[in-house]
C-alpha cells in the first residue's frame, strides 16, 4: 500500500491525537479497507472494524448498523463525492477524521492507474469544519501539521511550512 513512503509523521501525529481524544479500549469503525493505520489502532487497545470497500457514496449501510461508539476517517473524504451524506449517516455519537489540506499550489491529486485514489474534494480547514458543523458535529479539538518531502524544488520548499494535514475530533450534535 504505502510503497517506500510509509507516512511516519502522519501515522505519529494521527495516533497521538487519537489517544488524546479517545480512550482504549473502544469500538472504532474505521472508514475504509484495512489498512497499516487500522493495525497500529488495534495494536494500542482499540477495537477496530473497517468497512470493506463498499462505495460509501452508494451504500451506508455500515455506518448505520455499526453499534462502534467512535468513528474513524482517515484521509477518506477528500475521496468521495458526497461527504456530507455518510457524516449524516454516522450513527456514533463521536468521530475523528483527518483531510489532507488544499495545497494552493497544486492541483488536486489524480492517480492515472488507480480510479479510488483521486481526490474529489481539496479542503481547506474552514471547509472541513464547515462541513461538519452543517451535518450535526460539533467540533471539540483540531490540529494541522505540515508534510516535508526530502526533494528539491519550489513545491517541496513550500511543504516545509505549509500545512498539509488537518484532523478534528468532533461530537454528534444534541438536537
Amino acid at each position: 500500500m504505502y510503497e517506500g513512503t510509509f507516512p511516519h509523521k502522519r501515522f505519529e501525529k494521527t495516533l497521538s491525537f487519537l489517544r488524546k481524544h479517545v480512550p482504549t479500549p473502544t469500538t472504532v469503525l474505521d472508514l475504509g479497507v484495512e489498512n497499516p493505520f487500522s493495525e497500529i489502532m488495534k495494536k494500542e487497545g482499540y477495537e477496530v472494524q473497517n468497512t470493506t470497500g463498499e462505495d460509501l457514496d452508494y451504500d451506508t449501510s455500515k455506518l448505520k448498523e455499526s453499534t462502534a461508539s467512535v468513528v474513524t476517517a482517515f484521509e477518506i473524504f477528500e475521496h468521495l463525492l458526497s461527504p456530507f451524506t455518510i457524516l449524516t449517516d454516522i450513527k456514533a455519537d463521536k468521530l475523528v477524521a483527518s483531510v489532507p489540506l488544499r495545497l494552493w499550489f497544486s492541483k488536486a491529486y489524480q492517480s492515472k492507474t488507480d480510479p479510488w485514489d483521486r481526490h474529489f474534494h481539496e479542503f481547506e480547514d474552514w471547509q472541513f469544519d464547515w462541513l461538519l458543523e452543517k451535518a450535526g458535529w460539533t467540533i471539540i479539538a483540531k490540529d494541522s501539521w505540515t508534510h516535508p518531502v526530502n526533494k528539491i524544488g519550489f513545491r517541496p520548499f513550500l511543504r516545509l511550512f505549509t500545512p498539509r494535514y488537518y484532523i478534528v475530533y468532533a461530537e454528534r450534535r444534541k438536537v
